[in-house]
């Protein structure tokens, strides 16, 4: 298990403004992921974590080992932690072999088991055929997965990855990921990962941390997240819902159900504990949640009529952009059929709407 109770204090400056990381995580799951934007402490809780960063109070245990007490001034230095650390520069030894980097991270083994265990790593990482490489010769794909097995070779308690797809294009961000899978399930290692990419933390991701200005403001699952995001700044750091005002027109818990008035218009949704008749709330709900069609008659249940501003091209269609603030998905080639047409029906689920 992981468990960091974390407070670091950056005072302003004549041209920065104060910081403080005042953060708890605990974990005992296979990956977790801290999430969030550039500067929000996700970097410096690693650091701290892995002994490059002194708190000023706090404290950092893996399993029953104290790491870091502020109040008893324990603070390891990293060498005696065994915290693997991937840098996002890989850090490599430029002028070693990737079998040298290898052997480097394994030299308290004796000569046979230090070569075996090497040769296995090769094997494992798919990077027998560039043992003799220098890291200038390498991908960085290739570089990242060598950093990876370095690190696992010194038989760390716990794996922390600094953004390790940072610089990937899709093959490789798709190669990283299913070599952390395999990870996960051929060593017994917990991974500490930092992200800003949220499709990563589902590929590889068991808890989620989300981070904002220094501070843990929601943690689970990542489908638990994504359905259920705790508050409007979680809903906008994830950065994939319609954000929109309503208020509240009525509450049945008997039937489960409710209505809101979006504008001039009403939709239904199912009850809202905690929430009374008069409450404004702010409604939260994904694009591919809603349809989008062009409109030819008066809007019917949960439907709100939106003038199209916009498309923009996705993998999966097109991103319908309307007034209102709304943005929908559709299939390309419904909305090249009806490209022309600025006057579109917007339906909103009736058991899907979600407010905070």
């Amino acid at each position: 298990m992981i468990h960091a109770r974390l407070k670091k204090r950056f005072p302003a400056g004549p041209d920065s403004a104060e910081f403080l990381l005042d953060a708890e995580i605990r974990t005992q799951d296979a990956v977790s992921v801290l999430f969030g934007p550039s500067g929000a402490g996700k970097t410096l809780t690693l650091n701290s974590i892995a002994g490059f960063v002194r708190p000023d109070e706090g404290r950092v245990m893996v399993d029953d080992d104290i790491l870091f007490d502020g109040a008893t001034n324990v603070h390891l230095p990293p060498r005696a932690r065994r915290c693997g650390y991937v840098f996002q520069n890989y850090a490599l030894f430029p002028h070693m072999t990737l079998r040298q980097n290898l052997e480097f991270a394994s030299q308290f083994r004796p000569t046979l088991e230090r070569r075996r265990k090497v040769n296995e790593m090769l094997d494992l990482f798919r990077l027998a055929d560039l043992a003799g490489r220098k890291p200038h010769e390498l991908s960085g794909g290739q570089k990242q997965r060598c950093s990876i097995a370095r690190a696992l070779l010194a038989e760390p308690r716990v794996l922390l990855l600094d953004e390790p797809a940072q610089g990937l294009d899709a093959i490789l961000r798709a190669e990283l990921h299913d070599v952390l899978r395999n990870v996960r399930s051929s060593f017994s290692t917990p991974i500490l990962m930092v992200t800003h990419d949220l499709e990563e933390c589902f590929a590889v991701g068991d808890r989620m941390f989300i981070f904002h200005e220094g501070k843990v403001v929601q943690q689970g699952t990542p489908p638990e997240i994504f359905d259920k995001p705790a508050s409007l700044t979680v809903a906008r750091l994830l950065g994939i819902y319609n954000l929109l005002q309503a208020d509240v027109l009525t509450l049945d818990p008997g039937r489960n159900t409710c209505s809101l008035r979006l504008g001039d218009c009403e939709l239904a949704g199912p009850y809202l504990p905690g929430k009374f008749k008069g409450d404004r709330v702010w409604l939260c709900v994904r694009p591919e949640e809603l349809r989008a069609s062009p409109r030819d008659g008066k809007p019917g249940f949960n439907q709100v009529p939106a003038q199209l501003r916009g498309a923009t091209p996705r993998p999966g269609g097109m991103r319908l952009e309307f007034d209102r603030e709304l943005l929908a998905d559709v299939p390309r080639s419904e909305y090249e059929q009806n490209r022309h047409n600025k006057e579109w029906i917007v339906e909103f689920p009736s058991t899907g709407l979600r407010v905070l």
